[in-house]
């Protein structure tokens, strides 16, 4: 028996991605040997569709604690362990870590904040137009942060946007910037900028109050100022500046403020 299809029945088989192919079927064909016959033509020719190739896994990044025994490493272990730090957020956003820069050991250590976006590229503390300004005022007090000061930031890792540094993000990198000092073991620390004084001091005073004394951290004579970013956006306060550094290098000559804390 021959299977007879209409236009309507053979549009739909196209519609399905069938094709029929010219044959004669012979007479004692059953209607349904004819289609199946067919389809099994269409399969055979039809063309393999290559599989979309699978994107590879993306690692997943997890955060950790910070790295143990943070107060015994040495220069190398250290600046290891805050490459390697997954302890907070800052980890997922950051290029590089700022470590410091300067001798291992030295009389003066300058603390800043956090990294900024030049920071973060470079790898570096204080570059940029701020780190400009501290270079010269370094220079003025004999200093270069190549050969006879070494500075560094509270925070290795900058914060996404600039934005203000975070109490547990301080609390997590306060450690290795303690290590840093016990390493340094300079003579005066000069801390620069708000939230490096509220680390180092564990205070809430403003800088304007905090200037003018001499504090301490580890042991460690400390003068407040103000950071240097903020003096290219205040230049009033750039004589106040100056003012603390000269208090800073009084203490390096030995001579003693009137009040202290």
């Amino acid at each position: 028996m021959t299977l007879q299809l209409d236009p309507r029945r053979i549009a739909m088989l196209q519609e399905m991605g069938l094709r029929l192919l010219p044959r004669v079927a012979s007479v004692d064909a059953e209607p349904e040997a004819v289609v199946a016959e067919a389809v099994e033509s269409v399969q055979a020719v039809a063309p393999v569709q290559a599989r979309a190739p699978v994107a590879p896994a993306v690692p997943v990044r997890v955060r950790g604690d910070r790295p143990a025994g943070v107060e015994s490493l040495d220069w190398a272990d250290l600046e290891a362990a805050a490459a390697g730090c997954r302890a907070c957020g800052l980890c997922e956003s950051r290029r590089n870590t700022v470590f410091g820069v300067g001798p291992q050991r030295a009389d003066w250590m300058v603390i800043g904040e956090a990294p900024g976006e030049n920071e973060d590229q470079q790898g570096e503390p204080f570059v940029g137009q701020a780190g400009k300004l501290l270079d010269n005022m370094l220079r003025a007090a004999g200093l270069d942060r190549r050969r006879n000061v070494y500075i560094a930031n509270v925070l290795k890792c900058r914060p996404p946007g600039n934005r203000n540094p975070e109490p547990q993000e301080v609390a997590q990198c306060e450690p290795f910037l303690r290590r840093q000092v016990a390493l340094v073991q300079p003579r005066v620390i000069l801390a620069m900028g708000r939230f490096a004084v509220q680390a180092i001091l564990q205070s809430q005073e403003p800088v304007g109050r905090l200037r003018g004394r001499v504090h301490r951290y580890e042991g460690v004579p400390v003068v407040v100022t103000y950071h240097p970013a903020y003096l290219l956006r205040n230049l009033q306060d750039k004589a106040k500046a100056w003012s603390d550094l000269c208090l800073a290098m009084d203490l390096m000559d030995g001579v003693q403020p009137a009040a202290s804390t």
